[in-house]
């Protein structure tokens, strides 16, 4: 059967045991995000440590006590595809910055090679009505939509992001629904983060594979760990397999 498992306990529909061989758990950082959760044997939300520049701490084991030795977030990364954008383009929704940063102006345009050697990232130069509003970027609905936007565009975007500098944590955090705490930033909504990593590593095999890209199972599954959960290859398996009767099953 197909696996999935969270990195950190949760109760979620969708989860299934892996085995052991599958994925090891350890500690693991992605440079600038850490994700953190509470004691074992516990119930909890995935949580993300987060700021409006959009740099994070991870951790597997949440300690209160653990924030002022947690590593500085990383910087962006050198050569990397800047997006930025801004309010005129944020409240026109305007995908144009993404197009003259990239050079990607269809979802068919894009090759994944020199985007996922470069990567990309994104700058919000995003100003307030009301400076004093204490919100974080993630939280005002017109930047969200922006990126509801580019998502449902080019759906396989996470996968080329810059991620040691947090980039795809940030973007999770505009499409996932989450709540925000004093203490730990960013809390994910668990089963709509799940849901979002199996949606996203659907979409990039599929992407990968279709342009010829090495190891496209190995692409998805570290993306998918850098959100806290470990991918199975009997998952990969189950598509791969699906794919197959359904390439050589006659039309009707």
């Amino acid at each position: 059967m197909a696996s999935i498992r969270p990195l950190y306990p949760h109760s979620c529909p969708l989860k299934q045991p892996i085995p052991s061989s599958t994925i090891n758990p350890p500690v693991f950082h992605c440079k600038s995000t850490t994700f953190t959760a509470q004691v074992p044997q516990r119930l909890v939300s995935l949580s993300v440590s987060f700021n409006p520049s959009g740099s994070y701490d991870l951790s597997l084991y949440d300690d209160e006590n653990d924030a002022s030795r947690a590593p500085p977030p990383m910087p962006p990364s050198e050569g990397r595809y800047e997006v930025l954008i801004d309010n005129h383009n944020i409240t026109r929704l305007e995908l144009s910055p993404f197009h003259n940063a990239t050079g990607i102006t269809s979802p068919e345009s894009a090759n994944p090679k020199g985007y996922l050697e470069r990567t990309i990232g994104f700058t919000i130069n995003y100003v307030r009505e009301d400076e004093g509003d204490p919100r974080e970027l993630s939280e005002f609905p017109e930047i969200r939509l922006w990126f509801v936007r580019l998502d449902a565009t080019y759906p396989w975007l996470p996968v080329v992001l810059d991620w040691r500098a947090g980039e795809l944590a940030r973007y999770a955090a505009m499409l996932v629904p989450h709540q925000m705490s004093l203490r730990t930033g960013i809390v994910f909504n668990p089963e709509a983060l799940e849901l979002f990593v199996m949606n996203k590593v659907f979409v990039a095999y599929s992407w990968l594979k279709e342009h010829g890209i090495a190891k496209p199972r190995l692409k998805a599954k570290d993306m998918a760990r850098m959100l806290g959960f470990g991918i199975g290859d009997d998952l990969f398996d189950l598509v791969d397999g699906q794919n197959n009767i359904d390439q050589i099953s006659p039309s009707k």
